[in-house]
Formats: C-alpha cells, structure tokens, sequence
C-alpha cells in the first residue's frame, strides 16, 4: 500500500475533525497494508465516523477498528 508512519498524525488530526473530538486517547498506528485506530468513544456512531474519515482518504485500505465504546464515557 505504501503508506507512511508520518500519516498517522496528519490522520489524527481528520479523525478528530470528523469526530469533533468526540473520541479519548486516539491513537493511530499506520503498517505498510492497514491502519490501526485506538482509543474511546461514547458511541458506536463516533467509532464509525473515525473510521469513515480514513476510508474517505484512503478507499481500499485495510482498516482495524480497535475503538472501544463506552457507555460511561
């Protein structure tokens, strides 16, 4: 795929955008065929709005969604 470890801040940065930073402890991890997001949200809606914000940059990438949701967040 390609990508670069250094897009996980630019992909932090729109995920927190597109989230209105809505989500605890983002983190982003980019491999060389997927990209992998952690932290907290509030909602299943949040989580999948995260996930939307990277697929919208990069169609065809394989991501994990590793954000938990948290009623009590």
């Amino acid at each position: 795929m390609g990508l670069r470890p250094d897009l996980a801040d630019q992909i932090s940065r729109i995920i927190e955008t597109n989230t209105h930073q809505r989500l605890q402890n983002l983190t982003v991890e980019v491999e060389p065929d997927s990209i992998i997001l952690r932290g907290s949200a509030g909602s299943f809606y949040v989580k999948q709005l995260a996930q939307h914000g990277v697929l919208d940059l990069f169609p065809g990438t394989r991501i994990h969604n590793a954000i938990e949701v948290a009623s009590n967040y």
